[in-house]
Parts: structure tokens; sequence; C-alpha cells
């Protein structure tokens, strides 16, 4: 005798003993079938998780007749690589993804998006969750063609009442940034706006317009072209914004890099941040916590659209009509000294410098 311990694979009565409920509410909480209440389904997979249970993905899907695995992919922009796993809004969508994915007994395989229109109509797979569809979007129209299940992480551009997808409220992301800075004081807010022909940047530019004629400031946005090389295109976005007169007292950039960018366009200006200026931005990039100076931003929740994401398409899959076929992740703000209004003894200290 060893004194070892064998390892057991948890059982789906041991995930229902520790979620209170029954196997079969197990079974349909992980498979998205069944009419159970959103609380019910994420004790069940919150238990599952704790427990470290994930059913056998081979053996469920021969029995019903399915691959076991779910598609993520990255729509295509021609012959333009686009790095999305070094993107951390991307990054984190995709590890998401994959642990729901995981939790709920389901393979996902990230798909590149160079990858050919024979290998998108014959790789095989139950659903497809698709990222970023455009106007002209390529990608999504041979996922069409081919007829599977599919939801979008975005908003379709040009969206039918057919179209499953779970999406970031932008708006409410850029109105927190908005309404914090006013609250710092600020009364001219300039908006760095990509030219994009997905949804975001119109549902960016609608909520700030708004936003803007609700509290009865200007309107003060400068487009810029979002590729190839939009660092060098937004930085001149932000330079025009600065040339205003008289200029913003603080600029929002909504791309992951855009915080970068406006601090190199206020320093090429001269001014300081936060005291001439205050910036801040939409993105996932931890760097901001440590930037000069550190940067407020606003998360999209990338993880938990992956996961959400999952959930729908598996709900989709199962053919489910008693869920939300569109579904919105609330953004989190994270203040910084990027949007501290200066106090007066930070303004003593100026002068005295």
């Amino acid at each position: 005798m060893t004194g070892s311990r064998v390892w057991r694979r948890p059982t789906l009565g041991a995930v229902a003993a520790r979620a209170g409920v029954s196997t079969a509410t197990v079974s349909n909480a992980l498979n998205g079938t069944g009419r159970l209440s959103e609380q019910t389904r994420q004790r069940v997979l919150v238990a599952a998780r704790e427990l470290g249970y994930a059913p056998a993905s081979t053996a469920r899907a021969l029995a019903r007749g399915s691959t076991g695995v779910l598609g993520l992919t990255m729509t295509t922009y021609g012959d333009l690589p686009v790095p999305y796993t070094e993107i951390p809004y991307y990054a984190q969508l995709a590890l998401g993804a994959m642990a729901a994915a995981h939790e709920r007994g389901y393979l996902l395989t990230v798909m590149p998006s160079s990858m050919s229109p024979w290998m998108w109509l014959n790789t095989p797979m139950d659903g497809i969750i698709h990222v970023g569809p455009r106007a002209e979007d390529p990608v999504r129209a041979i996922l069409r063609e081919r007829g599977i299940p599919m939801i979008s992480e975005g908003r379709p551009p040009e969206s039918s009442w057919r179209d499953a997808w779970v999406d970031a409220d932008h708006g409410a992301g850029l109105r927190l940034l908005l309404d914090h800075l006013a609250h710092s004081g600020a009364r001219r807010i300039g908006l760095s706006l990509p030219i994009h022909d997905d949804a975001y940047p119109h549902l960016i530019s609608d909520a700030y317009r708004s936003w803007c004629d609700e509290h009865r400031m200007p309107v003060l946005v400068e487009e810029y072209a979002s590729l190839p090389d939009y660092f060098t295109t937004e930085q001149k976005a932000v330079s025009r914004l600065l040339r205003h007169d008289p200029r913003p007292d603080a600029v929002i950039g909504v791309y992951s890099d855009s915080g970068h960018n406006i601090l190199a366009a206020a320093r090429h200006h001269g001014l300081r941040v936060p005291r001439d200026l205050l910036v801040a931005c939409v993105s996932e990039d931890p760097d901001y916590a440590t930037t000069t100076p550190p940067l407020t931003t606003v998360s999209l929740c990338p993880d938990q659209v992956g996961a959400e994401a999952v959930d729908l398409l598996i709900a989709v899959i199962n053919a489910r009509t008693d869920v939300d076929r569109r579904r919105l992740v609330q953004p989190i703000l994270t203040p910084r000294r990027s949007t501290r209004r200066p106090t007066r003894q930070d303004m003593g200290c100026k002068r005295g410098e």
C-alpha cells in the first residue's frame, strides 16, 4: 500500500450535489438546453468549474452526431495580416471563449484570418463565432454559404432580426468616460475616431454626439484611417484636435493603442497630462497602469464577451428559442491619474518649479 491517491474524474452527480440541483439540470446547463434561469445556469457552471468537471467531448459529440468543435474566426482585411493575438482585446476574448467552451465539453478552434475559402468551407465544426463582422465581410459571406450555426462577436453593420450576436455596450462605455471627464472638470472633450466599415465607430460616434447634445458641449471629432498605419494617422488626428481654437481640455481614444498615441501628440504640442489635458481611452492594455501618467481606461470585458458568445452559440446549435439572441456586456471604468483634476497644491508645485 503506497498511500498515494488516485485522481477520479468528477461526476455529473458531484456537480449536481454542489450546485444543489438535479443531474438533469446540470446536463441542461452544460448543453445550453432546458428552461433554466440564468442564475441557475451560472450556479451549475461555477460548481463544474470548482470541481474541475468537463464532459467527455468526443463521447458527447458522437452521441449527438456532431463534431464537438466550435470555431472562432477573425475577419480579414484583404491580404493585410492582422496580429490579433498581440491585441489585448482579442487575446482575452479568445481565452474567455476557450475556457467557456471547455466548461461545456466542447473544443474551440481559433481560425486564422488568412485561411482560404476552401478551408473555411471544409473545416469540421458544430458552429462558429465570427469576430468583428464588417459591411463587406468575405468571411461572413463564406460562413453563411456553409449554413452551419453562427453568431457574431460585435453587431453586424447591417443586422437583421435573424442575426444572433454578443457585443460590449460601447455606448455605455463611452458615456462612462465622458461622465468621468465632465466630473473632473472637462468642458471641451475631443474624440479621436477611426474610419472603419464595422459597427464600432458608428456606435461610438452616435453615443458621443448624443452625450454632447444632452450636456450642451461642443462636438470635437477628428477622424483618421484605421488601416494600414493607424499609429501615425491617429497621432495626426489628435494633433488636429489640439490645434482647435479653443483647444479641447480632454481627449478620448477608442482603440487599444489610442492612449499611447494621444500622449505622444500631447508631448509634441508641449502639453502636460493631466494639468493641461485630460486623456482617456477604451483599452484592455495593462501597460496603461504604468504610463506617465497612468492612463484612465474603459475595459470592454472581452473575456466575458467570449464566454457569452460561447453560451449563445451553444443555445443556437441546440435551437433554443427561450434565449436572448442579442446580448450586451457592460464595460468597466478604471480611473487613473491622467484624468485627475490637478489640486491647488499641484498647481502651486508647478508654479514653483
